[in-house]
């Protein structure tokens, strides 16, 4: 998947303008696919030259005026297209696996502050999570359409980050249970 249809996938939702595009990545795509305002903003550009979006100029008082963009026709037919089309099979590259498997071959306690670490951050997303379900989807079972969708990624990264966290739990019991 390339960002554009992150982007489009988003601006079809809401229309809106680049910083406005940025902030909902950082609060909600962005936990899934990754993109800093940089690479959102050179996209658009990129899109907007292809006929994906267009955008509109909005006045703004002393501050230049904003580019609001929107999906065009050619856009939707593009995302019609690429959802359409099969999807890699995500492949994990995980760094902290990886240290995991060389701890025998180092500082083992200091992977295992790491896993902890790792841990601790995970935890926090899964909160994170949690709380946007409350917010946003407090009848699961009522949702449809794109509120539905939207639940059910939402449940996928809950899924993801339970899981890494019983994982963590494993691997921190397993090396402190070594270093007894």
């Amino acid at each position: 998947m390339a960002l554009e249809h992150a982007i489009l996938v988003s601006l079809t939702e809401r229309a809106g303008s680049g910083y406005e595009l940025a902030r909902r990545f950082d609060r909600s795509i962005g936990f899934f696919w990754p993109a800093t305002h940089q690479q959102i903003y050179r996209v658009l550009r990129r899109m907007d030259d292809a006929g994906w979006v267009t955008h509109t100029a909005v006045a703004q008082e002393g501050r230049p005026d904003k580019k609001v963009y929107q999906v065009s026709v050619a856009g939707r037919d593009e995302l019609t297209r690429w959802l359409a089309e099969p999807v890699d099979v995500a492949v994990l590259r995980d760094g902290l696996s990886v240290k995991l498997r060389g701890a025998s071959l180092g500082d083992p306690a200091a992977v295992l502050r790491e896993v902890e670490r790792h841990r601790g951050e995970h935890a926090a997303l899964l909160e994170i999570f949690r709380g946007i379900q409350r917010r946003d989807f407090p009848k699961p079972a009522k949702l449809s359409g794109r509120e539905l969708h939207q639940y059910l990624v939402l449940r996928g990264g809950v899924r993801a980050e339970e899981s890494f966290l019983a994982w963590c739990d494993e691997v921190i019991e397993a090396l402190r249970s070594e270093r007894s």
